[in-house]
């Protein structure tokens, strides 16, 4: 097969783009897998004719056994996982090839996959002062690698917008699936209520193409949906039907929400240029706009940092140097400070802040003021997305209010407030700053639904591709998914 001659081109690939330092463990020429022997009846019967021998990256907090799993922090050194994740194990499977981890924010914490131990990711863009500029994050490594062409497509994790941040700074498309349909088994977690594999690709297609492989109950993960809830919830979300690319013979017109609370002071004006530009694309493809209200978004982003740190807090307690990982000088150490040293010289700043805030918001004094009422305004936020979706949420139908009249089948937003910051600017931008990158992708992360972004552009010349966020129900993936290549179609043509 292919395969093998493919992954020693993308070996090449991965070197004429060491600058941009997507891969951390790339695959070494020579040691290539070749895919399962497709004259064996039971392999042939796994093997994807769309993935087989296509190159993927994987993430580097997704476990491999054969390269090294870090999650690009020192705790874990050269961690070599026993077994693949679910993920990996069902690529390969289907006659994929792994070719590389890509790099990200220690732990998927960074809205800019700068906080490496491996250093940052770096974008080719360059700003109008020609610097380059950030690849978003956390998965900014896998972002990278889709959009210099060194694979068909990668593996990243979603927990408040590490996949669909990176693929709006990147101009590629960045799908976090609906919370549950993709398997997190030999995931390491930063947030496990959060967490969503997700998946970039240069097309939809090549998106879909991954997503119906992955989506797939795993009995090894507990968050996992079971079969039985995954037919309930196909015989309840309705799927548009799209039986064309083009307007005059649609089959299928629908309501597309516009969420007032998302048009914010400090969003940049040529991303407001480019989603005013989605929205006539999506009105020139037949649908219709509809302005609602999602109030609870501006609290979102405050829970949000509230919740994921207090799970990420708990989560990390295991890296003590003990077990596995790095550790600190002897377990014998006379100071009987091993716990202590190996944490503070293994994690980097952003991930000890990280901790240190999730631990006070867990602390008697802080869980009624914090915790507790992040978690009431992850409830409101899942409440304002039922309320305005006319598809009822298979989950939770009761949660519906009767105002058909008002409700739309999906909601379309910028990914970010502003194009990619240069990263020298990012040296001098506190921690909040930072945070606020994810103020259009949190909401959809509190509710788990199924959020893709798509490259648009602003009308304005010389601008940067920004992206643009479709969100639908919870379990309306492949309806996210077909709306979304209906969209890519249009902005395809507009660049013809």
């Amino acid at each position: 097969m292919a395969s093998v001659p493919r992954a020693r081109h993308s070996f090449f690939h991965q070197i004429r783009h060491y600058t941009s330092n997507a891969f951390v463990t790339p695959i070494q020429d020579g040691a290539v897998r070749s895919p399962p022997d497709v004259h064996d009846s039971a392999a042939r019967s796994q093997l994807d004719i769309s993935l087989g021998g296509r190159l993927i990256a994987i993430k580097d907090n997704i476990c491999t056994t054969d390269l090294p799993t870090t999650c690009a922090s020192k705790v874990l050194g050269d961690f070599c996982s026993p077994y693949d994740a679910t993920v990996v194990k069902m690529l390969r499977q289907a006659g994929a090839t792994i070719v590389g981890k890509t790099n990200m924010d220690e732990f998927g914490m960074g809205s800019h996959s700068t906080n490496s131990r491996f250093g940052p990711v770096v974008s080719q863009s360059q700003s109008g002062a020609g610097e380059p500029l950030s690849a978003g994050g956390s998965s900014g490594g896998s972002a990278i690698a889709v959009r210099d062409g060194q694979v068909f497509a990668a593996l990243g994790t979603d927990t408040g917008g590490s996949v669909r941040l990176p693929a709006a700074y990147t101009g590629t498309i960045g799908f976090k699936p609906s919370y549950g349909l993709i398997s997190r088994y030999g995931v390491i977690a930063y947030a496990n209520s959060l967490d969503t594999v997700g998946i970039f690709g240069r097309t939809t297609t090549a998106v879909r193409a991954v997503f119906d492989l992955l989506n797939q109950h795993d009995d090894q993960d507990p968050t996992s949906l079971s079969p039985n809830t995954r037919s309930r919830i196909g015989s309840l979300v309705s799927r548009p039907i799209f039986t064309s690319r083009t307007a005059q013979s649609r089959s299928a017109t629908l309501r597309v929400g516009i969420p007032r609370e998302y048009n914010i002071r400090e969003l940049h004006p040529q991303v407001r240029e480019a989603w005013a530009a989605s929205i006539q694309r999506m009105q020139l493809l037949g649908h219709t706009m509809h302005p609602i209200s999602l109030p609870a978004t501006k609290q979102a982003l405050s829970a949000y940092y509230v919740l994921a740190p207090a799970e990420a807090c708990s989560n990390l307690a295991k890296y003590d140097g003990v077990r596995y990982g790095q550790r600190a000088g002897s377990i014998d150490d006379e100071e009987g400070y091993l716990y202590a040293k190996t944490r503070g010289e293994g994690f980097g700043e952003e991930v000890k802040r990280r901790i240190l805030l999730g631990t006070y918001t867990l602390s008697a004094a802080a869980m009624d003021n914090y915790f507790i009422q992040a978690q009431k305004v992850r409830r409101l936020v899942q409440r304002d997305f039922d309320i305005v979706f006319r598809q009822a949420n298979p989950l939770q139908p009761e949660r519906q209010a009767a105002n058909g009249a008002d409700q739309v089948d999906f909601i379309l937003t910028p990914t970010a407030p502003g194009p990619p910051p240069s990263l020298s600017s990012l040296k001098s931008t506190n921690a909040l700053d930072a945070y606020t990158n994810d103020v259009f992708t949190v909401p959809a992360s509190l509710a788990g639904l199924p959020s893709i972004s798509l490259p648009s552009v602003s009308q304005e010349p010389e601008s940067h591709s920004y992206g643009m966020q479709i969100t639908g129900q919870f379990g309306s993936d492949s309806s996210v998914l077909d709306l979304a290549e209906e969209f890519q179609g249009t902005v395809s043509q507009s660049h013809a």
